[in-house]
Parts: structure tokens; C-alpha cells; sequence
């Protein structure tokens, strides 16, 4: 596996393999991998010629106060995982050769990028539309592999490729658990044991709410109270927002039919986490 650390050198790269036909895949990670990471990899080998990872801690997407400088850096361990996997480059930038001196320019997707996360967290959808954007300027993929767990994300990222004509594939692939429901996550490594316990209520109000839905009930308002008493009984849980929406807008829908989005977001401790489900 090649690593790159340079924004010309990767455009190179890319460019040569598109002008061979070559079709390129593309999993963007901040690191700290997990199988849910790897999950997007697989998939990318499946589909396409290549496979091209990244890692980078994007400094754009954090807030003030957020846990950038504690955000899991495990670069060599992540580096034989993506190796082990097929990925043939890794792109692995350092901040300023993303944002240079001087960079000014940013990508805001107005709406859907100020709900859900981007209302708790202001600013957070255009470091992550802005560097995304870069991402697929330098790499050029013909696929994109996001995971479902940010399905706040995917929706934000699928209308900012509508909107400025990228031409590729965002593909969303399945949220990846452990066998007890937890949604893997980088920043479940911040949680300790009794936290890591607490933090299992956010598969099962999700749970509930979709055992609710199978049984015929289909009122969001009636589906949400299921979720927040189960959340709310819950010791060490902050809620931060539990809601059915549009899975491509975002707005909230008064009923959960197919292909809505159920989705929660909670601190557990000082660490918050999301989930979500599709309504079948």
C-alpha cells in the first residue's frame, strides 16, 4: 500500500489511473479504524478496480471545546488494517497541506446542514462538506463509501454532489454493531465500562421504536414517546435529540413510513454518540 502525503502527488496518482480506465473506489476516514471502517473498504473492493483510503483528522468539522486533540490518532495500527484489506493508496494529509495559509474558501449546505447535528453542533456539516468536497477534487473517485451511522452526513454530502455535479457514486453501506447492538464508533473508545453498558439504550429505544412500527403503529409522535421513555429512564444519558425525518431532507415527518430515518443522538458521560435506523 502506497502513502501519500501530498495533494499533488495524489492528484497524480488519480489521474493516471483514470486515464487507464481504472474504476476508483473511495473510503474517507478520520482514523482510529474499526470494522465498521473496514465494512466501507470491503465494499469499495467489491465494486471497483482500486480501492483509495484517507485518513485526516479534519480540525474544520470540531468546535471549539469539541475533542479534536483527543480525537483516537492510531496511525500505524490503521495502516496495517487498510493494507490487510487491498487498499492500494492511503492518502494521509497533514492539516496544512488541506488548508494552507490563506485558504479561505468553505462549503455550506444551507438547510439540511443546519439539522439534526448540524443544530447541536453549528458549523460542523461545512467543515465536513468543505473537506469532503476537496477530497473528492483530489482524488476524482467514481464511488464514495460513507456509513450509514451518519446518516445526517450522507444526506448533507448527497446533496452537496447534486448541487456542484460531481460525477461519482456516494454509496451509504449498513451500520456495523458489536453482538450486542452498539454501533461502532471511534469515539466508543472514550467510553468506560459502566458507560459503554449505559450506552446500549440507544440501540434499544431505536429497537422499541421499530418493534412499534412492525406492530402498525405509525405516528411519529406516538413512535417518539416510546423512545424518549426508554431513553429517559436511562442512568447517564443526555439526550440530545431523538427524531423521524426525511431521510434526504431532514425535515420531520409526522409518519414513520419506508425509507424514513430514526434518529438519535445522546452523550453518554462526556462522549456523544449517534444512531439511527431506516423504517423498512
Amino acid at each position: 500500500m502506497k502513502i501519500v502525503k501530498s495533494v499533488a502527488e495524489m492528484q497524480g496518482i488519480c489521474r493516471e489511473l483514470r486515464t487507464r480506465g481504472v474504476s476508483i473506489g473511495f473510503a474517507p476516514t478520520m482514523g482510529a479504524l474499526h470494522r465498521g471502517h473496514l465494512s466501507l473498504v470491503q465494499r469499495a473492493r467489491s465494486e471497483c478496480q482500486t480501492v483509495i483510503a484517507s485518513i485526516f483528522v479534519n480540525p474544520l468539522q470540531f468546535a471549539p471545546g469539541e475533542d479534536f486533540a483527543q480525537y483516537p490518532r492510531t496511525f500505524d495500527e490503521d495502516c496495517r488494517q487498510l493494507e490487510a484489506e487491498g487498499v492500494a493508496v492511503l492518502f494521509a494529509p497533514e492539516a496544512k497541506e488541506m488548508y494552507p495559509s490563506g485558504a479561505v474558501t468553505t462549503i455550506t449546505v444551507s438547510g439540511i446542514g443546519d439539522r439534526l447535528d448540524g443544530a447541536s453542533r453549528p458549523g460542523h456539516f461545512t467543515g465536513v462538506a468543505t473537506v469532503v468536497a476537496k477530497l473528492f477534487h483530489i482524488i476524482a473517485p467514481h464511488r464514495a463509501y460513507f456509513g450509514q451511522k451518519d446518516a445526517a452526513q450522507i444526506a448533507v454530502l448527497r446533496q452537496m454532489v447534486q448541487d456542484l455535479n460531481f460525477d461519482l457514486e456516494l454509496v451509504s453501506c449498513p451500520i456495523v454493531r458489536d453482538a450486542d447492538g452498539l454501533a461502532l464508533s471511534s469515539r466508543n473508545r472514550y467510553l468506560s465500562f459502566p458507560e459503554r453498558e449505559q450506552a446500549l439504550v440507544l440501540h434499544r429505544a431505536l429497537t422499541e421504536i421499530e418493534q412499534s412500527i412492525a406492530h402498525g403503529e405509525r405516528r411519529s409522535s406516538a413512535l417518539l414517546q416510546i423512545g424518549r421513555i426508554t431513553l429517559e429512564t436511562a442512568t447517564g444519558i443526555k439526550v440530545d435529540y431523538l427524531a423521524i425525518v426525511d431521510a434526504r431532507s431532514l425535515l420531520p415527518e409526522a409518519s414513520a413510513e419506508r425509507g424514513a430515518l430514526v434518529a438519535v443522538a445522546a452523550y453518554v458521560g462526556r462522549t456523544r454518540l449517534i444512531d439511527n435506523l431506516l423504517v423498512a
